[in-house]
């Protein structure tokens, strides 16, 4: 049961072994989607319909080893993966993946072991979250700055006002309007 707290998790499973996968779903993550696939040509399908937090291989499927599809999911978009794969390939496999951000486990493999691995996945993600959230907000801000100093500009060239005064107006529009500096620049400059 999710606390309130908890980020909710949209996770895609690509594992044939049902053990593996209740191993998944008992991990203590809090997930809103919960997808499990069986093959590594679904998986592909289901990440061209969306994007999901964590992607969780269990290696090897039954067409492909995993490797490339944990590459792709990894590079696509914003997803943490997890890769589980045989004893004897753990060492090549996490050599080849570990630099792009995959994490691999050893097979066979407990569910204490998913449990932390997807808990340390499940925060990683979190704070991406963050990370994204703070470039957003400050593309945001940069594309505010562009379009009120176009505006000031405007107003400069064809109400002949200095650069202070064009700040200023547009300044004082908003506030008297009860709107951003960004929608009074952005109204200024569609009168053009």
């Amino acid at each position: 049961m999710p606390k309130k707290d908890d980020i909710q998790q949209s996770i895609l499973v690509v594992s044939a072994s049902e053990q593996f996968n209740a191993h998944v779903k008992g991990a203590k993550v809090s997930y809103i989607t919960f997808d499990v696939v069986k093959s590594v040509a679904l998986a592909r399908r289901r990440l061209l319909e969306r994007e999901y937090d964590l992607v969780v291989i269990n290696a090897p499927l039954s067409d492909e080893v995993g490797e490339e599809f944990a590459l792709d999911a990894a590079e696509r978009g914003s997803s943490c993966v997890l890769v589980a794969v045989p004893r004897d390939v753990y060492e090549e496999m996490a050599d080849f993946v570990i630099d792009r951000g995959i994490l691999v486990i050893p097979k066979p493999v407990g569910a204490a072991v998913v449990d932390r691995s997807l808990r340390f996945l499940a925060a990683m993600r979190a704070k991406m979250r963050g990370f994204e959230k703070k470039a957003n907000a400050a593309l945001e801000k940069a594309e505010e700055v562009r379009i009120v100093s176009k505006a000031k500009l405007v107003l400069m060239e064809t109400k002949h006002m200095t650069e202070e005064e064009a700040h200023k107006y547009i300044g004082r529009q908003a506030m008297n309007n009860g709107v951003s500096r960004r929608r009074v620049a952005e109204a200024i400059l569609d009168d053009l």
